[in-house]
């Protein structure tokens, strides 16, 4: 369950940098989060990321944390096992 909740939230993270011309790198950059952190959660090391790492990627996009997280693959997610 984890892993397909981390690729919903790995696949909006990448769409947004390939919609604004943005690398990962830069994101980092932009949002304060270290390359590392970010690398991690790109790459499944990290699985489930704070609520305040999605808050600064959300506000490096331009967006609030509501914004970021609401798009059509996370909205029909379910959470049940």
């Amino acid at each position: 369950m984890a892993d397909n909740y981390s690729n919903i939230v790995v696949n909006r993270i990448l769409s947004l940098c390939r919609s604004r011309g943005i690398t990962i790198y830069q994101l980092g950059l932009m949002s304060g989060i270290s390359h590392s952190t970010l690398d991690n959660i790109v790459n499944h090391k990290t699985f489930n990321p704070k609520m305040k790492t999605l808050h600064k990627i959300a506000l490096a996009f331009g967006m609030t944390l509501a914004e970021f997280v609401d798009f059509d693959e996370l909205n029909e997610y379910s959470f049940d096992d």
